[in-house]
């Protein structure tokens, strides 16, 4: 197996690069993902991205740096991809994780930082001490990253990287007007985009449960003004999840709940059907019920569910799966629906990141609304196109996921690239 292993990569190496090292082993990939726990979003970057890299890259060996886990998350990381090896640890650490950590980035051949919204720039500076190739993929920045103090450091980072994929099209146009000349510089989807997990047994169950019908309900979620965690107040210049909420933001939050209990109100009473309040984030569970469950008339509240725990992304998507049409102010409960087959509506607030972009720059910029420019009215008439022709709109999404299936294949080939040249 070895020498065949060594001939294969020989022979490849001379026709210009392989997936393979010279010793026959495979080349190795270290993703950094799994941003947190309480986000089905950055919960379902992972197997999304996995799954991408596994169909087309077979033969690479994955390594993920996993920023943070808990029980359910790792077992179905594992159950999907028993080969990945599962890492933790800080660049800056002092334990044994840590220096395990660092060896696996010294000795990967790639490394990439996967979809994600955060500034850091210092798994690039590391890279760069220990000479090894990085790249992005599916990322979303502010102008900031490319702008004001550290700016220069930061676009020379950026320019040291094998690719950059921007996950939409406007943190694309941010790094091409900052001065970013990566070599590959291109639109590439949000790697939650590629996920396929689906806990079927815990996702019937809850519908059973709850008496979702499928394809008769739909889901609904805002995101407020609200801190991530009780009294822990948000690092970030720009406060997106503020510790002590504007009474302006609080307002927000009111008036946009009115919009949802409207929609809500119009769907039931027009069809029937159920709704479910579904969580794309812990922090959101309960203002969802406060907001929109709570002041509902009685009878429209029959047919409304609150989620009454937080759900893992294989479960979301088996629900997901079957649900009519996924509305949210979030977007990755819109992206797993998608990659299920599921119509979606993302009202969205730009102030949270450019990444709302990203639904019109896969053709469906029809179901991306402005949350507070666009009248409930409109939502509705949205809506409701949705389910006057249901077949139209699911050819919509099939469209819609070609596309992104045939970035991440492009994606793929300049990966490759990079690992022929490791």
């Amino acid at each position: 197996m070895h020498n065949r292993r060594h001939f294969i990569a020989s022979i490849t190496a001379a026709l210009g690069g392989s997936v393979l090292a010279a010793d026959g082993n495979p080349k190795t990939i270290l993703l950094q993902s799994a941003w947190d726990t309480v986000n089905i979003g950055d919960i379902g970057h992972t197997p999304g991205t996995l799954r991408v890299i596994e169909e087309h890259l077979p033969e690479v060996k994955v390594m993920v740096w996993a920023m943070k886990l808990d029980e359910r998350v790792t077992v179905m990381l594992k159950k999907r991809f028993p080969k990945v090896e599962i890492l933790q640890g800080s660049l800056a650490g002092k334990g044994e994780k840590d220096e395990a950590l660092r060896h696996a980035i010294s000795n990967c051949d790639l490394y990439i930082r996967n979809s994600g919204m955060g500034q850091d720039i210092s798994f690039m500076q590391f890279c760069q001490k220990v000479g090894k190739p990085y790249g992005l993929f599916g990322q979303s920045y502010f102008a900031t990253m490319v702008e004001g103090k550290g700016a220069e450091e930061r676009i020379a980072l950026l320019n040291g990287a094998s690719f950059i994929y921007t996950r939409e099209t406007k943190t694309l146009n941010i790094l091409k007007k900052g001065g970013v000349k990566t070599p590959v510089l291109e639109f590439g989807p949000d790697g939650c985009f590629g996920i396929d997990v689906r806990d079927e047994e815990r996702g019937l169950a809850t519908m059973k449960k709850l008496g979702l019908e499928e394809r008769k309900f739909i889901t609904v979620q805002i995101r407020t003004n609200t801190p991530k965690a009780p009294g822990v107040d948000d690092p970030r210049p720009q406060k997106l999840n503020p510790l002590h909420p504007s009474p302006e933001q609080i307002a927000d939050d009111e008036r946009r709940a009115a919009k949802y209990r409207e929609l809500v109100t119009m769907w039931v009473k027009k069809t029937g059907h159920k709704v479910l309040i579904a969580p794309e984030t812990i922090k959101e569970m309960g203002h969802n019920k406060r907001l929109i469950h709570d002041p509902l008339p009685p009878e429209i509240q029959k047919q409304v569910v609150n989620l009454e725990y937080f759900w893992n992304s294989d479960e979301a998507a088996s629900i997901f799966a079957r649900a009519h049409t996924i509305v949210c102010h979030e977007p990755h409960s819109p992206i797993i629906a998608l990659a299920n087959g599921t119509p979606v509506i993302h009202t969205y607030s730009e102030f949270h990141s450019p990444k709302c972009w990203m639904f019109k720059d896969i053709g469906l910029g029809e179901w991306l609304l402005e949350m507070d420019e666009t009248p409930v009215e409109k939502m509705a008439e949205t809506l409701f196109a949705i389910d006057a022709d249901y077949a139209a709109a699911q050819g919509k999404v099939r469209k819609a996921m070609t596309y992104v299936h045939e970035c991440f294949a492009g994606s793929m080939k300049h990966v490759k690239s990079a690992l022929d040249k490791a």
